[in-house]
């Protein structure tokens, strides 16, 4: 048992002046925006990593050439954070447990590595010219948060940020379409990781039909249990839905998707935006997903149903 625990003295706002305790509602706003990047860090790793599991199971498909995939590639997916500073090491702690990503595919990058801990093991000297390099491209996923003025308390303060990340409450308000806690996240951001899966199927060689395949496992296997009854009116990505319709027209469904620009979807309307916005039954779907990729549901009455046994996440 820890005696000093709830001692008042050792608590962060003991001491302040009464005329300066407005502004504590910023160390709440910190924590939250802390614990939803993480958290959307860790669902943007879950659905590489998916992915990357999926693409081999699709090899043997007729639609795809034999030299489609590089079965050789299997490595683990490698993650690289650049900074080691409080957030730096959240990160790497939720992504280490939540994900998970084994400890020799993760590289911090920071000029301060005694700072590190136990996570020193992970250490990897920074090269500024080279994360310049790295970094000067379009294949970039930026999120965005605004906080209203009245963020609810229920970040708390005191759990460790892959604590927190268990908390049905707390991970719910980390949903992307959730205003719970304050701390909202722009929406272009879940559709520029839609965008990248595509990305990664275009690397590997990957046809658009069998892209639109795996599309579908990926995002849209977590149903409502009606869904058993009604799959016919379930979301299922189209052609038309992430490529404009002249585009279709032209499109040789034997080839792979174009590259897509992801800064240029964050910052503009998308085929996918157009169809996204309006479909709140699209939402729900993704909003499963969502949920699942950490194991709770979206609510506490019904439990997500794997109809198309997408990979254990």
């Amino acid at each position: 048992m820890d005696m000093l625990e709830n001692l008042e003295s050792l608590q962060f706002d003991y001491g302040i002046p009464e005329e300066d305790r407005f502004w504590l509602y910023l160390q709440g706003r910190s924590r939250g925006l802390m614990i939803e990047a993480c958290a959307h860090a860790s669902f943007f790793c879950k659905v590489l990593h998916n992915l990357r599991e999926l693409l081999p199971k699709n090899k043997s498909s007729s639609s795809l050439s034999s030299e489609s995939f590089d079965v050789t590639e299997k490595a683990d997916l490698k993650v690289g954070i650049i900074g080691g500073g409080h957030l730096g090491k959240q990160l790497a702690h939720t992504l280490l447990q939540l994900v998970p990503i084994p400890a020799a595919s993760l590289r911090i990058s920071t000029r301060r590595p005694e700072t590190l801990g136990k996570l020193s093991t992970v250490f990897k000297s920074s090269d500024s010219t080279r994360l310049k390099l790295l970094l000067n491209h379009t294949n970039i996923l930026r999120p965005q948060y605004h906080c209203v003025e009245d963020l609810d308390k229920i970040w708390g303060a005191n759990k460790e940020i892959t604590a927190a990340l268990q908390d049905p409450v707390i991970l719910r308000a980390t949903c992307p379409y959730s205003p719970n806690g304050g701390v909202i996240l722009n929406i272009k951001w879940l559709e520029g990781v839609i965008y990248a899966a595509l990305n990664v199927c275009t690397a590997s060689n990957v046809d658009c039909r069998q892209a639109l395949k795996l599309l579908n496992q990926l995002f849209l296997s977590v149903h409502f249990k009606d869904c058993r009854k009604h799959e016919d009116s379930c979301p299922k990505f189209q052609l038309p839905h992430v490529v404009s319709k002249s585009y279709v027209k032209n499109l040789l469904h034997r080839r792979p998707f174009p590259w897509f620009d992801l800064t240029a979807v964050q910052l503009r309307e998308t085929p996918f935006s157009q169809y996204h916005s309006t479909n709140t039954v699209l939402q729900d779907h993704l909003t499963y997903l969502y949920c699942d990729s950490f194991g709770i549901s979206p609510n506490k009455e019904e439990q997500p149903v794997d109809l198309m046994g997408s990979p254990s996440q």
